[in-house]
Order: C-alpha cells, then structure tokens, then sequence
C-alpha cells in the first residue's frame, strides 16, 4: 500500500606517449578542480594499470601520439572540458578470424583526409580550432545529404585511418542515396556512451567479470577499461511508496537507499575501479534529461579539433538528445560495454524519412498531443531501421523541448533516431540551460563552417529522403494512446466511445472483453473509514512522471495551471486516486515554486515524490491495500494515466489493465474526473464549490496563459545552480564506503550482484558456428512480445519463482524490490526471464500467465522450472514469435535471460531492432519467417521439435542468408537468418560480443 506521510571513441587522440613517469591520463570533465578530485578519475595511470607496451596493445594501435590539453570553458559557472577519448584500433572486417588478425597485425595509416583539415577563426581573432571541412570536397552530393546522414560522414572522415574507417566507407556515405537501399555496412564512432542504473549496474556486473575473465585466461585485467567517456544516472531506483505527502521526496529516498544500498555501493566502487566512468548519484533528475539540459556538448572541442557530439545509451529514449541536435540512439546493454571497451560501432546505413513540418499547434494543443499524433502516423508509414529528420516552416513554431518531447519517443514509432538539425531555436536553449555565450558562439561557428546548420531565414537547398511524410500543426488535436500500447492514438472526443469498445471487444491490445452486463457494475468500499467506490474505467493512478515530458516546460507549467484553476473551482481529486509528480530534473522544481503553481499540484495531491522515471517503468509502488483489493475481488478493469512513453501491459502496474499516455494538464483532468469513461466535451468533471458543473473547458489553460508563465518562470539561473550542484551527491551517497580494488570481490551471499556465468570455462579459441538439432519450443507468441513481457523490470509477484529465490535467502516480501533493482543478479534475472503476468503463450490455449507447456510430459510449469527441466536433459528450446518481437526498453537481459534459460534461437516475423542486436550479442540466433508466412500459417502449434540447418564454419554463412528449418513431423520451411553484418558473424562465432572482446584484447 501507498503511504501517505505527514508534514570515440569519436576524437582520433590516444594515449600520451611521454615519458611514463609524468604522462597526464584523466578524463577532463565538466567540474571545477575541486569538484573534479572528488568524481573524476586519477591523472595517472593507476597503480595496477599496465605499462605503456600494453596501453598501445589495448588501443590496437602500433602508434600513439603525445596528446596536449587546452581544455575550453563550458558552461554551468565550472570548467567543463572534453573528455579524453582513446581510439580503438580494431575492426572486424571477416568473420574469419585468423584474416582478423592478420588485419591487426597491420599499422593503421594516417588520416588521408588530413588536408581537409580546416581552421575555425574567432570573430575577435584567433582561432576556435580546427575541423574536418565537408564543403572543402566539393562534393554536389554532399549538398544533398540529410544533416543526420552528414553527422555519420564527418565522423568516417574524421577518424579514418585506412584500417578501423577506409576511404571506401566514406565514398558509401557521400553516396548514401545510392548505396543505403543496399544495406551497406558503415563504422560509426560514437563520442560518448551514456548509461543508467537499470542498465548500469550489469554493465558494470559484466565488466567486472570480464576482468576476472582476463585474470584466468593469463592476461592483465586492467586492459578491461571504458576507452570513451562513460556517464551513469542513478534514476530508475526510486519507487512511489510514499504519496501525497510533504516530505514524499525524502521519505522515497530513504526506502530507495534501504533497498538499494548494495547496488548504489557497486555502482560507486566502479566508477573510482574503472577510469573515464562518471556516475551521477540518486536523486539527481531523470538521465535523458539530465543529458539534454547539462551533458550535451552539441560540438565537441578536443584537443584543438572541433567534431560534433554523439552518443549511444543503453536507454532507449537516448533518442531525445536528438531533439538537441546531437546524434544519439539506444543501443543493447553489451553493445555499448563493447563500445566503451574501445570496439567501433558497425551498422546498416539507414535510410532516412524527411518529415516536413508546416503551420503552428492550435491553442490549447500540447506537445504530448504533437509526439502522439507523430508516432502514429511514423507507425504506419514504417521506419523501423531508419532515422527520421524533421525539417520545414513548422520547426520555427516547436520550442526546443518540444522537439525533445518528439526526439525521446523514436522507440514508439520504431525509428533509430528522429532528428532536428541544430537551428536558433537550438542555440537559444543552450543559453536557457546555462550554457557560455563563448561556447554557443563556437558551437554556431562550427556547425554553419560545416553545413550542420539549418537558418530558416536563408533559402533551403533542397535535400534527398528515402521517403517523405508531411504534417500540418494545425491538424493536431487533443488525443492520448492506450489502453495498451504507445501508437494507439485516441482522440479526446472520441475517448469515451473507444473506451466503450474496448470493454467489448475480444482480449487484446484494443478489448478486455467484459460482458455487457456487468460494465456499468460499481463496487462501493470504504477507503481509510471514507465511503469510495469504482468501476471499469476508474483511475487509481494519475502520475505526472517521464523525461518526455517532464523536460517541457509548456506542458508542466500547464499542468499547474490546471491544478490552479481546479482548486479555485473547488475540485479536488478522490483520495484513493494515487496522485504523483516526479520531475526529471532539479530544475522543474525551480519553477514550480518560482511559478507559486506547486502549492496547487500539493493541494490535488500531486506532491513531488522524486527525481526518477517511477511511474513510467514500473515504479509505481504498491496501491493502497483496500482499492487493491476492490479491483481484484470484483475484476475491475482500473486505469492509469500517465504523461509517460510506454503503457505496456503489465508495466505500470500489474492492477491497472488499462493505461493512458497523455499530456502533464490531462494527467491532472482525468485525475478530478476519477475516470477515462467520460467525455470531456458533455460531461462535467466535477461540482464546484458554488453548486454548479464544471467542466473540461472551465480548467484548461490556453496557449497564452501557459508562454507567460514560461517566459517568466524558466530561467537560466535555475539550470546554472541545479547542475553546480549536482555532483555534490547527498549525504547518503557520501556516505557509502566503497573498496579501492580493481578486482570486485563477489558475495555469494548477495542477493543483488552475483557473479554471472557467462565466461566459466572459456577458452581461448572461440567455438565456431553451430546450428540447432531437435529443439522444443519453450514458448509460442503472438505478435508484439514487448522486452517487458520477456524481462519485466517492475514488481515481482509473491508467487514467482524469482520470489521462491528470495524467500530461501532470507529476503521478506517487503524488501523484494523490482526486477530492474536486482539486475546484477543473474539468478533473479534467469527466473524474471517471460515472468510477466499479462504474457499470452499459444502453448497454454488462452490462458495469461508466466507459464508454458513442457512438452515431453505435458505439464503446464513456470518458464524458469521448464527450461531448467529441457537444460537438465540437455535439451536446447527456441521460440516462436510474431511480428515486432522485443520492441519497447532496450534491456539486455531480454536476451541474457533466454540464454541463460538455454534459448538457442528465436524465430519471428520480425524483431525489433535493438533486441535483435542484443540476442546476436548473447549468442542466440535470430530468425524471420519469409514474407507471408508465420507460425500459423505453417501450421507449427509449438508442440513439434526444431532443427535449424546452419553452417558449421562461420566462413559459410553470409549475412542474411536464407537457411532451412525442419520440424520432427516432417515440416520444412525457410528463414532468413538475421546475422546483418560481418562482425555480427564474428560475435556469433565467439558464442557472443563478449567472449569476441575478451578472446582479442588477450591477444594484444
């Protein structure tokens, strides 16, 4: 129950090659010096770290360059600088690995571009720095190219070396209209690798035992080290326990460090145990928005050379650094280790969707209202694979958050990025947030010396898409998503007839299928001796939570104003609705209260409970035992509407069937409404407190009211003060004592880190290609299998194996946590692995639940106890899926933990893209059925055994090749084995990226 409580690997450098005994290795960051002594890594090599022959040998590299500092000032009133970033001299160019290393074996050139290299003069005199000039080619088709596809060229010109980056891979993206419809593959060098605790903590898991790894195959530990500058936000840990209440924000931080202590602990030993890792500490904002408001660079200037800033998260809404004009995507957990440990990023050139916008948003219409109608239409159209680049009049009418609010949900509508060119909307809000004039000179200077900036007011030399969609402002409405998935867009006038058919139809993404007889039921209970009542469609959870929105100004602001004009009226939202506010940042704080508009959302009991993303993953934290029990005991479908970007079945709350994705302001409307079954056009919300109705209109702010507030309200002083103070931790954080080893010292007592298996018993040669022989399907899905049915990251349910687990070990009920606190433990995980509630197996005929059919004997068993039977047998499993398997949050353990259950492969008819990258990356096997077909189709009902013909030498297998799968009842069809690019093979052959990265630094 709720609580209520009184009162680059970009830059080309590498390592100083001066004299070992004063050779300067730090990461330059943003702080002061006395900041930096406390959050930033030793400027000397570490006592255990290895000799400068083995530093070359970690960076591949049989050349190092001495590497000088004058680091810039940024912004925030501190130093900020840029980080040192170590080349990797690495590429796998064959899935033949002795070719590999005869490739390794030689010294990579120096850059054949060096005379496009270019000096940026100061207005003043001087020079800003130097940079690799796109217009210095000459090229007509470089005019052409869409900014997000230049953003991937002047990085190949920048760091090709003729080894790592070959002049060929520039000439693929110069001609990227021609050679992207052929999937080409192209090298990328991220700047930057950004990561939260969620993520984190087994990314830190796995490193620490990949250094173990290292110890026992005879090699130095220490080559285990971040090569790029690495950021962790501590957000994902805190939970909703207490609400409408005071002191909420504190009293939520002390259950979180209670119950995460061991983790945040772990997490502090890593970042002083592993250079270039920054971790910022709990209670800090959200990581998305935390990046965009202060870890953004926008323009990088290393070393005297300027390049444009990128990063890859480990956090799918990386994306919403896009809507800053830097260039950034989710990738998989261990593809971005793999990144930090100095491995190039190798991807599909993408083609890109112009997406041109025109006219303004009508008044009244929110930017929620904007990114719901755009992952809509982006749905539909298709840009799974793809970036999308926004341009047209319409950019000038979007503020910069709002472009962010659109940039954070590209994992909605299915795109890698969705990308806003910097503009004068962009250079206006690096000065909002703080930013140096000095420094959003040089940023302007650059990116107009590079044709990286887009001026609306100069005529647009018109660019080449691979396709084109259009959308008028003035054609948005009001509208949320739901019940269940993000893209399911409703428009407010037609909420309450949709909610009506979906309380008839048939179970599913739009149907519940209550019986016409008992929809308009109400159950009547009595809420802390108050009569109260519900019924299908109730909302229980009303939470103003997500860096989509809670980084916009316009829609929290107007969210006050609508709390404001309610209390004034005299509504008030029903006690047993659990309100909550959870900023993403210090900031929002700021100005609220300077808005005085705070009080208001305190008197409708949108008390600030955090600084995290809670309610949008999960952490919604228990209701209050009485509604709990009146949904359960009469199967009342609740509701729950959020201004979050995912609604999941089995996400936000395991008692809330139904969940609404709506803007901040209809986050508080619904709340006074007390239900989603209304129509806010007719029907009043509430009574006021002179007798009479009132309604929907009566509370909404318009356009006007909300830009005034903004405009007074959201300064740069509040950015400036909020990130000064934001590595000075709390004193809980201080507090925490850590070890100063380099070698984590495992407790197999732990119920939250524990060693992972995954590197017991290798060796170092790697063991090759292999198919599937005789497999039963551990599982049969349908379509949209999301990574929170396979790996939920919210509550675990009492009677789960995972709570089995912890029961044995000692740990109460109370002190369970989440899934997503206790990711560092591969025991807990294997057993979370397809332990959602709401999962829908074929193989049970109907029934929901985290169960499966064994198939030798028939039982129906948990997923965890049927695949430990199969693996006990030795018995490999695969599974069957449908269309758009593992979309949703990019989570590794979506793919560790069919590996660990012995999963050998998936065939679907389509992945998402990340999770596919992920299940190569842990060794599994992807698969697609050929265009038209599926399980059904062919017949399969998942009973059959699987044999999947595969080559055994990886030299024989190209990617994407078709191959032949037979079933035991004489079955055969063909897949599409979706191995996309050669070092994806090269992973496959090491049984995982892993293993691939050990075996090589080993080897140096």
């Amino acid at each position: 129950m709720y609580k209520t409580v009184s009162s680059s690997s970009s830059a080309s450098s590498i390592l100083r090659a001066a004299a070992a005994s004063s050779s300067s290795y730090h990461r330059a960051r943003f702080f002061s010096p006395s900041l930096s002594r406390s959050f930033v890594a030793s400027s000397s090599p570490p006592k255990h770290s290895p000799s400068l022959p083995a530093y070359r040998s970690l960076n591949f590299s049989s050349a190092v360059r001495s590497v000088r500092f004058s680091p810039p000032r940024w912004s925030h009133g501190v130093d900020w600088r840029s980080p040192i970033s170590l080349r990797s001299h690495v590429r796998a160019v064959a899935p033949v690995i002795e070719r590999f290393h005869r490739k390794i074996a030689t010294m990579a050139s120096e850059n054949p571009f060096k005379a496009n290299l270019t000096s940026l003069p100061k207005v003043g005199g001087g020079e800003f720095g130097k940079f690799y000039s796109l217009p210095s080619f000459n090229d007509p088709r470089i005019e052409k190219l869409p900014y997000s596809i230049r953003i991937l060229l002047e990085s190949a010109i920048r760091n090709c070396d003729n080894f790592q980056v070959k002049k060929e891979d520039v000439e693929k993206i110069i001609d990227w209209e021609k050679s992207s419809p052929k999937q080409v593959e192209i090298p990328f060098k991220p700047a930057r690798v950004l990561l939260q605790d969620f993520t984190g903590v087994p990314a830190v898991v796995d490193l620490a035992c990949m250094r173990d790894a290292m110890n026992e195959l005879g090699s130095d530990s220490n080559k285990i080290n971040p090569l790029v500058p690495v950021d962790l936000v501590i957000d994902h840990s805190v939970q909703v326990d207490v609400a409408r209440s005071e002191n909420a924000v504190q009293a939520n931080m002390d259950l979180e460090f209670h119950r995460n202590k061991e983790r945040f602990a772990f997490l502090k030993w890593g970042s002083t145990a592993f250079r270039n890792m920054l971790v910022v500490p709990p209670g800090s904002g959200i990581v998305h928005q935390v990046n965009l408001e202060y870890l953004g660079r926008v323009v990088f200037n290393n070393d005297g050379i300027l390049y444009p800033d990128s990063v890859v998260g480990t956090d799918s809404h990386t994306t919403m650094i896009d809507g800053l004009g830097v260039a950034g995507w989710g990738v998989g957990g261990i593809e971005a280790e793999a990144a930090m440990l100095g491995q190039p990023m190798s991807m599909v050139l993408p083609g890109v969707v112009g997406f041109k916008l025109s006219g303004k948003l009508h008044n009244g219409v929110t930017a929620t209202d904007l990114v719901l109608t755009v992952t809509q239409m982006l749905r539909k159209h298709g840009v799974v694979g793809k970036f999308v680049e926004f341009y047209g009049d319409g950019m000038g009418k979007l503020s910069l958050a709002d472009r962010a609010t659109i940039a954070n949900m590209s994992p909605e509508y299915g795109a890698t990025m969705g990308f806003f060119p910097v503009d004068h909307v962009t250079l206006q809000y690096l000065k909002l947030t703080g930013r140096s004039d000095e420094t959003v000179e040089m940023i302007e200077a650059y990116l107009r010396a590079n044709k990286l900036f887009v001026d609306y007011n100069e005529p647009q030399q018109e660019r080449v898409y691979s396709s084109y969609l259009q959308l008028d402002l003035a054609d948005v409405e009001p509208c949320v998503s739901g019940p269940k998935r993000p893209h399911d867009r409703v428009p407010l006038k037609e909420m309450k007839s949709d909610w009506h058919s979906c309380l008839d139809n048939k179970v599913g993404f739009k149907g519940f299928a209550i019986p016409k007889d008992v929809q308009d039921k109400v159950v009547k209970f009595s809420f802390h001796g108050q009569p109260a009542e519900l019924k299908h469609g109730s909302v229980v959870i009303a939470a103003i939570t997500s860096c989509t929105n809670t980084s916009n100004p316009s829609v929290m602001l107007g969210a006050g104003l609508v709390a404001k004009k309610a209390c004034e009226l005299g509504l008030q939202v029903k006690p047993w609705v659990k309100t909550s506010l959870a900023p993403g940042s210090g900031v929002v704080t700021k100005y609220l209260l300077q808005s005085g508009l705070q009080k208001y959302f305190n008197q409708q009991g949108f008390n600030i409970v955090g600084y995290g993303c809670t309610t949008c993953i999960g952490n919604s934290g228990d209701l209050d035992e009485s509604v709990a029990s009146a949904i359960t005991e009469n199967d009342i479908v609740a509701a729950a509407v959020l201004s979050g970007n995912r609604n999941f079945e089995g996400r936000v709350h395991p008692l809330t069937r139904a969940n609404y994705l709506a803007s901040p302001p209809l986050v508080v409307a619904y709340a006074l409404a007390g239900t989603v079954d209304i129509d806010f056009d007719k029907e009043p919300i509430g009574t006021g407190k002179d007798g009479n109705s009132v309604y929907f209109r009566d509370i909404w702010p318009s356009t006007e009211e909300i830009a005034e507030v903004v405009q007074s309200c959201v300064l740069p002083e509040m950015f400036k003060s909020t990130y000064e103070a934001i590595t000075k931790g709390n004193p809980m954080w201080n507090q925490l004592s850590v070890p100063t080893t380099t070698l984590y010292s495992w407790d197999s007592d732990s119920t939250y880190i524990h060693e992972p298996p995954y590197f017991k018993g290798m060796t170092l040669d790697p063991p090759g290609a292999h198919g599937v022989k005789d497999a039963y399907c551990l599982l049969n899905f349908g379509d949209s299998i999301t990574t929170d049915h396979i790996s939920p990251a919210g509550s675990i349910h009492k009677d789960s194996p995972t709570a089995k687990y912890l029961l044995n070990r000692g740990v109460d009920r109370k002190d369970f946590n989440s899934y997503g606190s206790r990711r560092g433990n591969d025991e807990v995980m294997a057993r979370g692995t397809f332990a959602n509630i709401r999962i829908v197996n074929k193989l049970l005929s109907g029934e929901v639940g985290p169960k499966t059919v064994h198939i030798p004997t028939g039982e129906k068993l948990s997923v965890f106890d049927a695949a430990t039977r199969y693996k006990a047998a030795g018995q490999d499993t695969i599974i069957l899926a449908g269309a758009e398997y593992g979309s949703g949050s990019s989570r590794d353990w979506a793919a560790k933990g069919p590996m660990l259950l012995g999963v050998k492969a998936v065939i679907a008819k389509s992945f998402e893209r990340i999770h596919r990258s992920n299940l190569v990356g842990m060794g599994i096997i992807p698969l697609c059925f050929k265009s038209g077909e599926d399980a059904d189709t062919l017949g399969l009902t998942g009973h059959e055994r699987f044999t999947i013909d595969l080559p055994s030498k990886i030299s024989e297998i190209r990617p994407g090749q078709d191959v032949t799968v037979t079933t035991d009842n004489g079955k055969s069809f063909t897949c599409v084995v979706r191995f996309d690019t050669e070092v994806e093979l090269a992973y496959f052959s090491h049984g995982g990226i892993l293993p691939y990265v050990i075996r090589n630094l080993t080897k140096q």
